[in-house]
């Protein structure tokens, strides 16, 4: 088994370890941290029964400041039959910090787990932030293995009432939280206003993502039903705006049209989520970025009206142009470079013919989601192969929203490699019990944010 060293910081031609007495720590596959004195230091690593054989290396992250040469001596310990090579590197640290990172079996010989084997190794933005690719390559490391847990945030959709809702009832914090541009249209409320919603507030983002855990936003992207509605929106009155398809009749064609009202409101509602983006980026949070959520519906196939929102009713045509202006604008104009982009596939029975149509493609999305709300905690082996198949196999899959969650065990058990679950509510399912909650989070099939590596 061999093991290489990604430093986040450049490594010297010919550096030279300072002559300290080194740091001793054990080490135990999923991640490491420990004070930083200089010299050496020596990392025992116990490899587990299966290892992995993802193609991705073990890297070391540190923060910026004073840096020395740093010595790295691996000291690998692997069970009966299997192969290893001693590694040895050099990497510049600082002085006085943490250093953290995870580790993962880049070589190993026996009955490795081949359930990433394919999944593309980068983001699809080559210009990502180190940031937003160490996040990605943990997912691809956990994939096939384990199952982040995850909620929805409650109430100003900026917040983490829900992640402390399941601590108290577990005892640890789900690995993931979502919140929602949902009221964009009246951030920052006024100051005279009872109701407050403030999305320069990043706190309890930023809070998560200080403890470990993975940040994504989503956006119900209300619109305005008219010109006239969007004229009074100007002076804060937004009683004409809805993101449904029958609240509202905003034109997706007229908003990609240039010099249209529809088009100029759009850019503008575009400009305003990216500088909340920034404000994430400058922290260094990476989010995984989830808009134009079920653009498809049930595409129609029980009737008219099959997009119930706005960005799908005008087809799927329509609907790609946008989410690949999206990118453009925010990558491209805005420069934002900490988003992993997820495309939520509508998985209804019956119009399997119709999935790739709305698909953007393999260039555009990073992670592919299924929305799945069902009376039990089964796992969902149609929904799992129609979200692996639209990408021919290269994507993540994901339950980017569920309601009962899909019990990971079972999931795992049916080779169904979910990289997370989502729950949207914690109080309207049924099976969602508190016993089950305490069972799934006490799994290890399952990942709280208090199993997550230290990614700083």
């Amino acid at each position: 088994m061999a093991i290489l060293t990604i430093a986040c910081s450049p490594v010297e031609d010919n550096p030279q370890p300072v002559q300290v007495a080194p740091t001793y720590i054990t080490f135990s596959q999923n991640e490491f941290h420990f004070p930083v004195e200089g010299g050496s230091a020596q990392l025992e690593i116990t490899a587990p029964s299966r290892p992995t054989l993802s193609g991705i290396p073990y890297w070391i992250k540190v923060t910026d400041g004073v840096y020395v040469n740093y010595k790295i001596t691996y000291t690998i310990t692997v069970e009966a039959n299997y192969t290893h090579s001693p590694k040895e590197d050099y990497i510049n640290v600082q002085i006085g910090t943490r250093l953290g990172g995870f580790a993962v079996y880049q070589e190993c010989i026996g009955d490795p787990i081949d359930s990433n084997a394919d999944i593309d190794i980068k983001l699809t933005n080559k210009n990502s932030s180190r940031d937003a690719n160490c996040v990605y390559q943990f997912l691809r490391y956990i994939y096939g293995q384990r199952i982040l847990s995850g909620v929805q945030s409650t109430d100003t959709a900026n917040n983490n009432i829900a992640l402390n809702r399941v601590y108290e009832i577990t005892g640890k914090h789900p690995a993931l939280s979502c919140y929602d541009f949902i009221f964009l249209q009246y951030s920052p409320t006024p100051e005279n206003w009872s109701w407050k919603i403030d999305y320069s507030n990043i706190s309890a983002a930023k809070e998560h993502w200080d403890a470990n855990g993975l940040v994504s936003y989503m956006w119900h992207w209300n619109v305005p039903t008219s010109e006239a509605a969007w004229e009074k929106g100007k002076n804060g009155e937004f009683n004409g705006y809805g993101f449904y398809s029958n609240d509202t009749a905003f034109d997706i064609t007229r908003a990609l049209t240039d010099g249209t009202w529809e088009n100029e409101f759009l850019l503008g509602d575009i400009d305003k989520v990216a500088g909340y983006l920034k404000l994430l980026q400058a922290e260094g949070i990476p989010v995984i970025w989830r808009p134009l959520h079920e653009a498809a519906g049930n595409y129609n196939i029980y009737g008219t009206n099959g997009a119930w929102f706005w960005w799908g009713r005008g087809g799927a045509e329509p609907c790609k142009r946008l989410w690949k202006l999206l990118r453009d604008k925010l990558e491209g104009e805005y420069g934002l470079d900490n988003l992993i982009w997820v495309w939520t596939l509508d998985a209804t029975q019956g119009a399997e013919t119709q999935y790739s149509d709305w698909y953007p493609g393999n260039e555009y999305v990073d992670i592919i989601g299924v929305d799945i709300y069902a009376d039990d905690t089964e796992a969902k082996q149609r929904q799992y192969n129609a979200a692996v198949a639209l990408s021919g196999g290269h994507k993540m899959v994901t339950i980017s929203e569920c309601g009962n969650i899909p019990d990971p065990r079972k999931c795992l058990s049916a080779a169904q490699f979910w990289s997370w679950f989502l729950v949207w509510d914690l109080d309207s399912y049924s099976l969602n019990t508190d016993t089950y909650w305490k069972t799934l989070m006490a799994s290890p099939a399952v990942i709280g944010r208090e199993d997550m590596p230290f990614m700083k």
